[in-house]
């Protein structure tokens, strides 16, 4: 039993309606009398925990502050509820009450008797202290509540009911209804779990004074460019329906059913029903997935002492192993102790250290296993100083815990032509001697490798991966300068150094003979050899144009700088991101702004650069032999590679268009488009369809498609409501994504926008003291997420360089199992 008085630290009575937007925020409906706050009552109300029992009952509260008739959205509503419960499987069915007498919340003989409680009432001031105290009583002792549209409006003077709806209406709030696309990103709750993902109706939709999202879990959100959200607006992030555990009970609210053909559609009935069910304890739910202090961002590792990579180098890349070891590598740049040799002429030059460090999850230590001598340390400064080669990438083999194989994508010193300012890139497998935790480099295997410009900088890629299949994907960078082309196409043929071109992408990216700005697809065999899987985009047999000129490795051309790459084996889609150019706007002569994109790869494709970005938006081709004047658009359906420092293919494979990219301007940026499908590019008619992203100083680092294990006993996994869910984030944090997001897999091949997005930057912390430069994410086997920041250098490590695991501790779905009304379910 529970024995409980009325709580004065819940309930504020405001002094006065004109104090603030207390009432005109929270009310469209009639204000209640403002007065003071009363002394708490002598009486006590005893409540039966849990409320209700196996024979479930709903009681439906529709009293109302205005006089008059009944609402006929209320009374659509009591019908709909009548209908839910005698209706679906019979172990779900239950009883409904409905009542406008407030004074059921002061008998608790009738109280104790209910499952769940819906509040159908309009707004105003419809509970008496006492009754508002019962309904907290009732709450405590386990009750489930259930808010529908204007319920949001009643108790406009209660903190405790301001907590137990969630949010507030804004004082503007569209009038009438309207259609709008309701993105449903919660697919395992039981009021959203057999909704389309983006689920097309008409409501009055309210806006809110405080957007709930992180203190509530929002199973759903109105896509506002989908309707006239009027003044009030959210934005992007525009919650309609969600719950969460409310002292000691479970309450959901839904901003929809403020029409009366609301309950007449069969979805949000359904929509309804789940929320029901919870509420009266017939199912278990998580409501708490995306309640951001539910989760823990802690920092593994610490600064590296003094003139030592003791703890971590310059972050690059990280791999998790299957006995919840972490791998991490440094790709090269040393502390600030440590010389920085820029001179061609010394053969020194950019030599560096990249490092292997394991973090150990039983010991919490680190340990240094091992480090390549890497072209990778030479400081920062302009692109024809800097580099960004080094030690990039690392998997770890299928079979690691039984052969112990470490796969190290790098640039070794010892292979660099000074003379020509060339390099080998090369993909080779090592192997951890497991006696000593040690990296034998004398047991290098190179699997693959291939030449690099390394006159001028950056963009070196390095992200690895393997399928299901035992194939292993390598991302390569198309390591060219950017400064000889404004920022836009890296289209000009011009510039070399001893003939080779160091500012046409046409010869590396666009080039289906070189293994540059591309992902790679080999299947690594256990002599250190591989062979080609069948699907690659090339076979190397090709005999178009005279033969000899594509190359089999080839699964994916036309990417700039695909840094992290991920495969869900799930699926086995390839999902990717890549940095573009450094265009900060549109140019009506040479194309679109830098553009960071990311992909859904589902087969072997051409992603377009340079030719083509975002959803397929040409750049413009340049004249010889003066490169400042512009030839014709490219056609991106049938692209040519015409460069004179092409030996590939002319005629390449279409491009296909990609999913997310972003501007400095925001998301997913277009135009309007002339005969020929060129766009405009004239930035006042660019219109954006992901408002929520952004960038500027921009970096796209692709993250992991997140898959829960239910048969994990690990404390620290996340839950499953982001199953099937895609990490897309950026180095940087200010305006920049961290975001999970849904694709449709009926587009999503294509190019197909994601159809719901969740912000992440409150559960991975972004700020100086927390993880401010994302390099690498992934998930462990444990179910945490293992985050590398890169520090707040660059081409170094420093203090804030580190390896951080972030983790779930809000538990599991409830109520708990003992306390269903009639069972495991």
């Amino acid at each position: 039993m529970h024995l409980r008085g009325l709580s004065t630290r819940r309930r504020t009575w405001v002094a006065g309606v004109a104090a603030g937007a207390v009432a005109a925020g929270l009310m469209s409906a009639p204000a209640a009398t403002a007065r003071p706050a009363p002394d708490p009552p002598l009486t006590t109300m005893s409540i039966k925990s849990p409320p209700g029992g196996a024979n479930v009952r709903v009681l439906i509260f529709y009293g109302s502050a205005a006089a008059g008739e009944e609402s006929p959205v209320v009374n659509a509503g009591i019908e709909a509820i009548e209908k839910i419960g005698l209706s679906g499987p019979a172990g779900q069915r239950f009883a409904v009450t409905a009542t406008k007498d407030a004074s059921v919340f002061t008998d608790e003989t009738k109280l104790s008797r209910f499952n769940a409680v819906v509040f159908l009432t309009g707004g105003g001031d419809v509970l008496d202290p006492e009754q508002e105290a019962g309904l907290e009583a009732y709450m405590e002792a386990g009750g489930g509540f259930v808010g529908v549209h204007d319920a949001a409006r009643a108790e406009p003077y209660s903190d405790w009911f301001t907590g137990l709806i969630g949010a507030r209406p804004a004082s503007a709030s569209p009038a009438t209804a309207q259609r709008a696309v309701v993105e449903v990103g919660d697919r395992r709750h039981p009021a959203t779990k057999e909704l389309p993902v983006q689920w097309k109706r008409p409501d009055k939709w309210l806006n809110w004074a405080k957007n709930p999202s992180g203190e509530v879990h929002t199973v759903a959100r109105v896509r506002e460019s989908s309707y006239q959200p009027g003044t009030g607006a959210n934005g992007w992030d525009h919650p309609v329906s969600w719950c969460r555990d409310y002292d000691g009970g479970r309450s959901f609210y839904t901003g929809m059913g403020g029409t009366v053909s609301s309950y007449d559609e069969t979805d949000f009935r359904s929509h309804l029903r789940g929320a029901l069910l919870w509420t009266t304890r017939l199912v278990q739910a998580d409501c708490k997935a995306t309640i951001t202090g539910n989760y823990k961002a802690e920092r593994l590792t610490q600064p590296n002492q003094p003139g030592q990579n003791d703890q971590i180098g310059e972050p690059h890349g990280l791999v998790t192993a299957p006995d919840g070891r972490v791998f991490s590598i440094g790709r090269g740049g040393a502390d600030s102790s440590q010389p920085v040799i820029t001179d061609w002429n010394n053969p020194d030059v950019g030599k560096g250290k990249g490092e292997i460090h394991v973090y150990d999850p039983k010991t919490k230590k680190v340990t240094l296993a091992g480090a390549l001598t890497v072209f990778g340390n030479k400081g920062g400064g302009d692109e024809l100083t800097k580099v960004e080669e080094g030690l990039l990438g690392i998997e770890l083999d299928p079979r690691f815990e039984d052969n112990g194989w470490v796969y190290l994508h790098y640039t070794p010193h010892a292979r660099i032509d000074r003379d020509k300012r060339m390099a080998e890139r090369r993909v080779s497998r090592f192997t951890l001697d497991r006696a000593t935790n040690k990296l034998d480099l004398g047991s290098e295997k190179v699997l693959l490798k291939w030449p690099v410009q390394i006159h001028s900088c950056c963009h070196a890629g390095g992200g690895m991966a393997w399928d299901s299949k035992g194939n292993l994907y390598i991302a390569t960078g198309d390591n060219n300068s950017s400064g000889f082309s404004g920022g836009y196409s890296g289209n000009n043929p011009e510039p070399n150094y001893k003939g080779v071109s160091f500012a046409d992408a046409r010869r590396t990216a666009g080039n289906t003979n070189n293994l540059n700005g591309k992902i790679l697809r080999i299947h690594p065999e256990p002599d250190g050899t591989y062979t080609l899987p069948e699907g690659n985009l090339f076979t190397g047999e090709e005999t178009a144009e005279g033969g000899g000129k594509t190359r089999g490795e080839i699964y994916v051309m036309g990417v700039r700088n695909p840094a992290r790459i991920s495969v869900d084996q799930q699926t086995d889609i390839l999902y990717a991101g890549w940095v573009g150019p450094d265009a900060g706007a549109p140019s009506t002569t040479w194309g679109p702004a830098k553009y960071d994109t990311f992909a859904v790869i589902t087969k072997a494709s051409n992603r377009g650069w340079p030719y083509c970005m975002g959803n397929k938006q040409p750049y413009r081709d340049r004249n010889l032999p003066d490169p400042s004047k512009p030839l014709g658009w490219y056609d991106c359906d049938h692209p040519k590679n015409e460069s004179p420092n092409n030996d590939g293919l002319v005629n390449l494979p279409p491009v296909t268009g990609n999913n997310i990219w972003y501007s400095p301007q925001g998301g997913a940026p277009d135009f309007p488009r002339d005969a020929n499908g060129v766009p405009s590019y004239k930035q006042e008619e660019a219109t954006y369809a992901l408002p929520w992203l952004k960038g500027g100083g921009q970096a796209a680092m692709n993250g992991p498609v997140y898959r829960y294990d239910a048969d994990s006993s690990s404390a620290a996994k996340w839950p499953g409501y982001w199953d099937g869910k895609w990490f897309v984030g950026d180095f940087y944090d200010s305006d920049q994504p961290r975001n999970a997001v849904i694709t449709d897999p009926k587009n999503h091949a294509d190019g197909g926008l994601p159809v719901h997005s969740e912000s992440l930057k409150k559960i991975v912390p972004i700020g100086n003291d927390g993880i401010k430069n994302l390099m690498d994410w992934k998930f462990g086997p444990d179910g945490a997420l293992y985050v590398l920041d890169y520090g707040r250098g660059f081409f170094t490590s420093d203090a804030k360089s580190a390896l951080w695991r972030v983790t779930y501790t809000g538990g599991g779905p409830t109520p708990a199992a003992g306390q269903l009304a009639r069972g495991t379910q």
